[in-house]
């Protein structure tokens, strides 16, 4: 913010514009500073802008360019980077506010929405046309489709039905300057251009604000099915289990990997039988016309592998172990203090991987109970350590924890990997940005978000930050 515009000032001029939609409390303000990921921004913003427009955001980021004062865009607050936190001299613009569904086109298999509607309401509704949109994080009950928009979410059906980036056609966006700009199409074949849409998914917020989206969709297809529950000696042995699918050509709709840590940690939350000491179990679901067959051919591979197997065709019990997986964060906190990251590897490097992560627990002393979405090579280790969670949800991640961490963060990298499949960069990953990008691409970067951003307002100290 320049000299000349103080926060008084910034605060009348939104309150002008928009009226109560504008929130100074300090409960909305204190909200705004943090996210799921124990990170919280220093101080608090300005103010919280609840929009429930286009025509608010625009207003409010013509105010902010006006004023040079930064924006922060957020949704549900879900995120693990902590790359939505708004802090101090900030104007925190809310997106949740707008979540109707536009339009739903059965025949086209595309449905037009706000940003601020959850994953899973948009789901329940779009049900009712017998369709759905296949991104699937393990959030989707709490997050925005903004928010998944915003970070390139995945997960647990990817590896069969992709992530965010396959499932969007447009983009509604405003720039920092106000402008609005419709990017993409509505057709399922488009290269007019360059691929606008792409780049903003995943831009984390720093190229503009994302008003609408036109999601790509598929027809709910009745049939089987089936669920495979397969334990291994070690997570090395479920982890070579889970390449040796890969590479069989089966095409599962979820596999997920829990180390011995997590499914001991998930076997006593939910009540369950102590699992086998050392234990790794890999949970995976087959779906559509072909899921007996799929099914058989897996659990083979499996049992070929060292696994012992159950597989059942009971949607109720295939539910019940995907609970187990699902049931993981919420373990994690009777744990301890708890950094949640993510890291990907090549799907063939699942098993050094976690030779990795056992390297890192030896030399680092310190325990890092690990699942993965082992269709698509995506892990995350969970760093526990003893901390107090503050008052208003925000952790102290203590320096030996980082030193660990970086150490993991660069093994995935050496193993051809990538330091985040689907949480993104905000502020907890951006000293390692330019490791894996390079300087010249790092150099690159920044510059296109200057290119929609000049003055830099736009969730600035995210991603780029120097």
């Amino acid at each position: 913010m320049t000299d000349a515009a103080d926060a008084a000032d910034v605060v009348a001029r939104l309150r002008a514009e928009l009226g109560d939609r504008v929130d100074t409390s300090e409960s909305a303000r204190l909200e705004a500073r943090a996210d799921k990921s124990g990170h919280a921004a220093s101080g608090l913003p300005l103010a919280v802008v609840h929009a429930t427009s286009v025509a608010d955001v625009q207003a409010t980021l013509r105010i902010a360019t006006a004023t040079r004062t930064p924006v922060v865009t957020r949704g549900a607050g879900t995120g693990l980077a902590g790359g939505a936190n708004a802090g101090e001299g900030e104007i925190a613009l809310s997106m949740r506010r707008m979540d109707r569904i536009v339009e739903v086109r059965p025949d086209d298999l595309l449905a037009v929405v706000e940003p601020g509607i959850l994953n899973a309401d948009l789901n329940a509704a779009l049900a009712e046309h017998g369709v759905w949109w296949a991104p699937d994080p393990a959030s989707r009950a709490i997050s925005t489709v903004g928010g998944n928009i915003a970070t390139g979410a995945g997960g647990l059906l990817c590896a069969k039905y992709g992530v965010v980036r396959d499932a969007v056609l447009g983009l509604d966006l405003v720039l920092a300057d106000g402008r609005l700009l419709r990017l993409g199409h509505r057709t399922v074949k488009g290269v007019t251009g360059l691929d606008l849409t792409s780049l903003v998914i995943g831009s984390e917020g720093t190229l503009g604000v994302v008003v609408g989206a036109t999601l790509k969709l598929r027809r709910l297809v009745p049939g089987t099915v089936c669920t495979i529950a397969a334990t291994f000696a070690d997570v090395r042995s479920a982890a070579e289990a889970s390449a040796a699918v890969t590479a069989s050509g089966a095409q599962p709709a979820i596999m997920e990997l829990m180390d011995a840590a997590s499914l001991r940690a998930v076997h006593a939350l939910l009540h369950l039988d102590p699992p086998t000491p050392g234990a790794a179990q890999l949970t995976i679901q087959t779906d559509g016309a072909a899921a007996d067959a799929e099914a058989d051919a897996i659990a083979a591979v499996l049992r070929a592998t060292g696994g012992t197997v159950a597989l059942t065709h009971d949607p109720d019990e295939g539910e019940r172990l995907l609970t187990i997986r699902r049931s993981m964060h919420p373990a994690m906190e009777t744990l301890g203090t708890t950094l949640i990251e993510d890291v990907s590897v090549p799907r063939s490097a699942l098993p050094a991987m976690f030779d990795e992560i056992a390297r890192v627990e030896r030399e680092h002393g310190m325990p890092i109970p690990t699942v993965a979405h082992a269709g698509d090579g995506n892990l995350h280790p969970n760093f526990v350590f003893d901390g107090e969670v503050g008052a208003d949800g925000t952790i102290e991640v203590p320096d030996a924890v980082w030193a660990a961490a970086d150490d993991l963060f660069r093994s995935a990298l050496r193993l051809g990997g990538t330091l985040t499949g689907e949480h993104g960069v905000g502020v907890l990953k951006r000293r390692w940005l330019a490791d894996e990008l390079g300087d010249d691409q790092w150099v690159l970067q920044r510059q296109i978000t200057r290119v929609f951003d000049p003055l830099g307002i736009l969730n600035p100290g995210k991603v780029f930050a120097a």
